[in-house]
């Protein structure tokens, strides 16, 4: 590491005033304090509150975010190879099957396995990492090329903020994404959703969940409804060959379609299993559903959020806020009786274990820029979100996935929310003082 530490220090010229390459200082600086502690520190302590700075919380998220990835990468192995297994089983010949999982399955052949099969954790840890390392390295080249453009022309340090945003992306998207589309969303999100408000610490939309959604109102197709990627499915084969091997309808839009009579008796889970074949809560809480890659464990979301509770990153008033006005409101919807619309049959627990609410009220919704500050305003912050994110899952069916669009609705209303609550602060101290 000596050896790397003299040559930044040797070439740091270059980058400073009057250097040649004076424009690209951005790249320099964020390259030597990622690596290294900066050269510029200060002696006392006297103005430190704690030792958290935005490297450290940016790593700190990074971690907390483990548990989804791991799980992002080995539950869509598993349901890509049932996928696979099931065509394999009705009769479709091997070489189709892996002709039409495209080069993924022609690597995992070329590694001994044969994608035709269920495997082992090893195996299905693989095949999925084939689908998100892609998404992973086109959200980070794109959105950190972007990062790096602004900085230079304002001249401004290139910090870690991108980290997390370059994580929680392709977390939220669906395995067989375009990866052009994947390049298009990341910009909008980088460009539109921070850049053009001066860059990290002065956006007030999450940056991760205005790229997100874009590609939901732009391409549709491709990130929601019945052709998005999900797992086993009677709909993937035409006349006995596998068409589209990770395409069928996502596990909200499965939900929603739920005939809402319940003939004999029958409970909400007893309509499911009827209907979906597979699906339990337990499956929908560890994680092995259909969803976007990084949104189906609500365990690996309960860890994460564990983490950066501990740890003081993640804002526990916010979690238990969006937590507890989610929870409520579907608690009220689901004692209605609508002969119109199932998703007001869908009991609470089953809300929390699909979709992406668990993994938006642990790392979407505590975003500490676009959220409010005040603690009496992330509790207000926190039932807005949970309660908007069931009423448009329940009231909208066009819309089976709210928690996207509560957590924008959030960020706009955040800054209004903390003025408020500093405004009646004011006020009750006004008041102590005159009395």
């Amino acid at each position: 590491m000596k050896f790397l530490r003299d040559k930044l220090d040797q070439i740091q010229p270059l980058f400073h005033k009057g250097g040649r390459l004076e424009r690209l200082y951005p790249i320099y600086e964020a390259i030597d304090t990622f690596l290294y502690t900066p050269g510029e520190v200060s002696k006392g302590a006297a103005h430190v509150r704690d030792g958290m700075d935005l490297k450290r919380m940016m790593i700190m998220v990074v971690f907390a975010l483990t548990p989804c990835i791991l799980m992002a990468c080995y539950n869509t192995g598993v349901q890509t190879s049932e996928v696979a297994k099931a065509a394999v089983e009705s009769g479709v010949a091997s070489d189709v099957v892996i002709s039409q999982l495209g080069w993924r399955a022609s690597v995992i052949s070329l590694l001994g396995w044969d994608p035709a099969v269920s495997g082992n954790l090893l195996y299905n840890f693989v095949y999925g990492a084939l689908y998100f390392v892609p998404v992973f390295l086109v959200t980070n080249i794109v959105g950190g090329t972007w990062e790096v453009i602004f900085c230079c022309v304002r001249k401004h340090d290139l910090n870690e903020g991108f980290l997390v945003t370059g994580m929680l992306f392709p977390l939220t998207l669906p395995a067989t994404i375009p990866l052009w589309q994947v390049a298009l969303g990341i910009s909008f999100g980088v460009v539109i959703g921070k850049e053009i408000f001066g860059g990290t610490g002065k956006n007030f939309l999450n940056p991760a969940l205005t790229a997100r959604t874009f590609l939901y109102f732009a391409y549709p197709i491709q990130i929601t409804g019945s052709t998005v990627w999900a797992g086993v499915s009677d709909g993937i084969r035409v006349d006995g060959v596998l068409v589209d091997g990770v395409s069928c309808p996502t596990l909200l839009t499965m939900m929603s379609n739920v005939q809402n009579a319940i003939p004999g008796g029958e409970t909400f889970r007893d309509v499911l299993q009827d209907q979906l074949g597979y699906l339990t809560l337990s499956q929908a809480f560890v994680g092995f559903i259909p969803g976007s890659m990084g949104e189906t464990s609500t365990l690996a979301c309960l860890l994460g959020a564990i983490f950066l509770i501990a740890t003081g990153v993640g804002s526990w008033r916010i979690m238990v806020g969006v937590l507890v006005g989610a929870l409520g409101l579907a608690t009220i919807l689901n004692s209605v009786e609508s002969t119109s619309n199932a998703m007001y049959q869908i009991p609470p627990l089953w809300h929390l274990c699909t979709g992406g609410l668990a993994f938006g009220l642990v790392f979407m919704a505590t975003d500490p820029v676009s959220a409010a500050m005040t603690n009496t305003g992330r509790w207000v912050y926190g039932v807005l979100i949970g309660m908007m994110a069931i009423t448009v899952r329940v009231l909208n069916p066009a819309f089976p996935e709210g928690i996207m669009l509560a957590i924008l609705l959030g960020n706009v209303f955040a800054p209004v929310i903390d003025f408020v609550v500093v405004q009646q602060n004011i006020k009750r101290r006004i008041a102590r003082n005159e009395s």
